[in-house]
């Protein structure tokens, strides 16, 4: 009787909890990988923000360009 605790507490220690730990960890990572809606609205800002800098970049060239010629090879 004892062999078969032993076997069935063995058996439980080496396939069944490794099976809940995995598929703890598979659920808590589907949980964390997706963005809440906050998160969202937040991205959706910075690459607002991201592209109309970019623009003012772009603009600030266009006009060292015209005004100054050899900017971007002076040190």
């Amino acid at each position: 009787m004892e062999f078969v605790v032993f076997v069935l507490g063995f058996l439980a220690l080496a396939v069944v909890a490794p099976i809940a730990i995995i598929g703890h960890t598979i659920v808590r990572w589907r949980a964390i990988r997706t963005l809440s809606a906050e998160e969202e609205r937040t991205m959706a800002d910075l690459l607002g923000t991201a592209d109309r800098l970019r623009e003012r970049v772009i603009n600030l060239e266009r006009i060292l360009d015209a005004e100054v010629p050899g900017w971007r090879t002076e040190p």
